[in-house]
């Protein structure tokens, strides 16, 4: 069973920037795909980005494409989320998750974090 941490998380104004990490113990990280999810109050959680088991592949949600990157590194067991040209929609809990494919499906991910708040004022 793999654990996972998200952290970095916080309160940024619309334009800013956060990174994300999330930290895998307990299991074989450089296996898994991993993907980043997101829920905002009321709504359902949405796929964010995932990124394959040797960085060869990402995918992204459109709502993010050109200012999200998701990154890996297998040697620490982490993988990231850069966020830039932040806006008040990107407010939400984001998870990091495994699975063994990429894919935007959120039951197709295994394990998952607890999670981590942005808050993007306007």
């Amino acid at each position: 069973q793999v654990q996972l941490v998200e952290s970095g998380g916080g309160l940024v104004q619309a334009g800013g920037s956060l990174r994300l990490s999330c930290a895998a113990s307990g299991g074989t990280f450089s296996r898994y795909t991993m993907g980043w999810f997101r829920q905002a109050p009321g709504k359902e959680r949405e796929f964010v980005a995932a990124i394959n088991w040797n960085s060869a592949t990402t995918r992204y949600a459109d709502s993010v494409k050109g200012r999200f990157t998701i990154s890996r590194d297998n040697a620490e067991s982490t993988v990231y989320l850069q966020m830039n040209i932040l806006k008040p929609e990107d407010t939400a809990v984001y998870y990091c998750a495994t699975s063994w494919a990429i894919t935007n499906l959120p039951t197709s991910y295994v394990n998952w974090g607890q999670g981590t708040q942005v808050t993007v004022s306007s």
